[in-house]
């Protein structure tokens, strides 16, 4: 199944850390309006384990919470093609939206060309989730991933994607609405949480029945080369089965049966972070790691300046953003995490694997 890049109306990117802010048309009336979320979600920062996606913040992590590990940038060069063995091995971090950057930071891996054609061949690419909400244009970024997959495949490699949390919730917003649900503190629904968390109403008026098939079967982890792929720090994962195959069998039938309670405890678990920072953040790892394989978890999710403890608040006046220059390896070097922060003017990145450090 192919579909075309699909760019809506041209959305100018405000490069600010003002982009976790709750849109304006949240307060609107009519068919995407909501009622305001229940306060019952408690502080992240105190239980990030137990965080219910029902307020739109994000902790400020201190700076020394985690190891950090310098990681050169790779060069900007062509993908080497081969006519025998697989390709190199790309991973992409959360897009949310912002198919410009998504399209910039491809073409300078050398993954696709100027018109926006696969031009890597034999190369492997993995997107780890989240390619909507915040940013412009997330069903654009949606219809590019399923193109490049089929001109991937047709020349010898593949363009794959995992689920992100924010899959799950477009996916809940557009089959729930204003059901409630039990959000673990209250009530709560997925149209309230998708409009809290950067829904944006272009996307929802894009969306069509492929969109929502495609998102639905995407696998929740993988391993490639000893590396295991997730979208989100969180050792939730264990909670849905004891191997890979078990882990997105599960999701998948809970998808399938399109129950509201049950995708929630879905999106909610799947929306925990910061497990793999602070003291046992290293041995969180180990136990996904000896559960699934690898001897390296790679993931998205948490964005690397709060990892960092680079953002100052989210209501600060500093709108420079802030500065990743690739990937942040921490958790005794076992983790490394690729949200680069396109959301708030950091960086989408695209990441050759494995690192050389």
């Amino acid at each position: 199944m192919t579909q075309g890049a699909g760019q809506g109306p041209e959305t100018e990117r405000t490069a600010t850390l003002r982009d976790f802010r709750v849109p304006a048309y949240v307060h609107e009336t009519g068919p995407y309006a909501h009622s305001t979320p229940p306060d019952d979600a408690g502080d992240p920062a105190d239980t990030p384990e137990g965080y219910t996606p029902t307020q739109r913040d994000l902790p400020v992590i201190n700076r020394g919470d985690t190891l950090q590990v310098p990681v050169e940038p790779a060069p900007a060069a062509p993908a080497p093609q081969s006519a025998a063995g697989p390709g190199p091995l790309y991973v992409v971090g959360d897009v949310h939206g912002y198919l410009d950057e998504l399209v910039a930071a491809l073409q300078e891996s050398g993954l696709i060309d100027a018109s926006g054609q696969w031009c890597a061949g034999a190369a492997r690419l993995w997107f780890l989730g989240d390619f909507t909400d915040r940013g412009p244009d997330g069903i654009g970024v949606i219809d590019l991933v399923m193109r490049l997959s089929a001109e991937a495949a047709a020349a010898g490699g593949y363009c794959k994607a995992l689920m992100g949390n924010h899959e799950l919730l477009l996916l809940g917003a557009k089959r729930f609405g204003d059901t409630p649900v039990n959000s673990g503190a209250g009530t709560a629904t997925f149209q309230a949480a998708w409009l809290l968390n950067g829904g944006q109403k272009s996307d929802m008026d894009r969306l069509q029945d492929h969109h929502l098939q495609w998102m639905a079967r995407l696998d929740a982890l993988t391993e490639v080369e000893d590396h295991l792929l997730v979208h989100s720090d969180t050792t939730a994962y264990l909670d849905y089965g004891s191997s890979i195959e078990e882990v997105n069998d599960t999701v998948h039938e809970a998808l399938t049966r399109n129950d509201a309670d049950e995708v929630w405890d879905l999106f909610r678990k799947f929306t925990r972070r910061f497990s793999f920072r602070d003291e046992g953040g290293a041995d969180a790892v180990r136990s996904l790691l000896d559960t699934y394989g690898g001897t390296r978890i790679v993931h998205g999710h948490s964005p690397i300046p709060y990892l960092l403890g680079e953002v100052g608040s989210e209501d600060g006046e500093d709108d420079s953003g802030p500065v990743v220059a690739g990937p942040h390896v921490y958790a005794d070097g076992l983790a490394i995490a690729m949200d680069g922060g396109v959301t708030m003017a950091g960086k989408l990145l695209v990441q050759q694997l494995p690192l050389d450090i």
